[in-house]
């Protein structure tokens, strides 16, 4: 019989981009978390500022200290089916399906996300997911983060999640994103070397780290613009922020992540309210046949918002 649910406490510094932000839409942005569910945190008092309680609407200050209790659910026996908002199935066949997800909606449901997740909204659709893996993600070969948007595989069968997580682990999946970061990268075709781990002050985010996992980034600058740069990127491993971290470390964060290091002001200038940051294009060998398959995804609104806003400025 399993024990009761254990909290999960979050410390935490306020960084310079939430400086001034109320605290529901600051530590949403810190956590991946709703609004809705921070301010449930914050009346129930389990939000702390340097120590004190407080609530939805007081101001965050850099350098200030967030502690936050997170209960973690009961993991349930079955993902719930809810109907996902602009979630769109691109392939579907008896071992696996691709989606291209959109922002807000997290891979899987995990402790403290109460928001959409594609395996909800696969569900939703009728589509059975393979009970492969730990309860709370099967089927879940490789990650999104909420912040980002694109395309994932999910597997349907056995033989689909083991070919599947075998791919991934050999390098064998072509995976390929769309980047604008802050500035102008030197060399515009680069690649980046860095070993990539949890930051050692801050659990909350990762960073380069030496005796990190190894990690390598592929990038080329395809349009310049005054303040920014359109890149493509092409991951050779495939670790947590692997992306946002590199070019956070280059001094080049992507536009719009906060988390990391990215101007609030240009942020808000482009109309930016998440990571500038998307899977554009996801390939494989099939599981049925190795025949080589490739999915592309277009860029969303917001992110076409955001460089149409830097084109009318160039």
């Amino acid at each position: 019989m399993g024990g009761p649910a254990v909290s999960e406490v979050r410390t935490l510094p306020v960084p310079e981009g939430l400086a001034g932000m109320r605290v529901d839409a600051g530590l949403a942005r810190l956590l991946g978390l709703s609004r809705t569910v921070v301010a449930g945190l914050t009346e129930a008092g389990v939000v702390l500022l340097d120590g004190s309680p407080v609530s939805k609407s007081d101001r965050l200050a850099a350098g200030s200290w967030l502690e936050v209790t997170l209960p973690e659910p009961a993991r349930p026996t079955e993902v719930r089916a809810e109907p996902v908002r602009g979630l769109r199935v691109l392939h579907d066949d008896a071992d696996l399906v691709v989606v291209d997800k959109p922002v807000g909606v997290a891979a899987h449901p995990s402790p403290g996300w109460s928001g959409p997740t594609v395996l909800e909204g696969l569900a939703a659709a009728g589509i059975q997911i393979a009970a492969a893996g730990p309860a709370e993600r099967h089927g879940v070969v490789h990650r999104l983060d909420v912040g980002t948007s694109g395309l994932m595989a999910v597997a349907k069968s056995s033989r689909g999640y083991s070919a599947l997580k075998r791919a991934f682990r050999d390098r064998s999946v072509a995976k390929h994103y769309r980047a604008l970061v802050q500035g102008h990268p030197d060399p515009t075709r680069g690649t980046i070397d860095a070993p990539i781990a949890r930051h050692p002050q801050h659990d909350w985010r990762f960073a380069v780290v030496a005796g990190g996992k190894p990690s390598v980034t592929h990038y080329e600058v395809i349009e310049a613009f005054p303040a920014a740069s359109l890149c493509e990127v092409t991951l050779q491993t495939g670790r947590t922020h692997q992306i946002r971290v590199h070019f956070a470390a280059l001094r080049h964060p992507c536009c719009g992540d906060l988390t990391y290091g990215a101007d609030p002001a240009l942020a808000q200038r482009l109309g930016l309210e998440r990571q500038w940051l998307h899977a554009a294009r996801l390939g494989f060998p099939h599981p049925a046949d190795d025949r080589w398959v490739e999915f592309t995804s277009p860029d969303p609104e917001d992110l076409r918002r955001a460089l149409d806003v830097l084109a009318a400025q160039a």
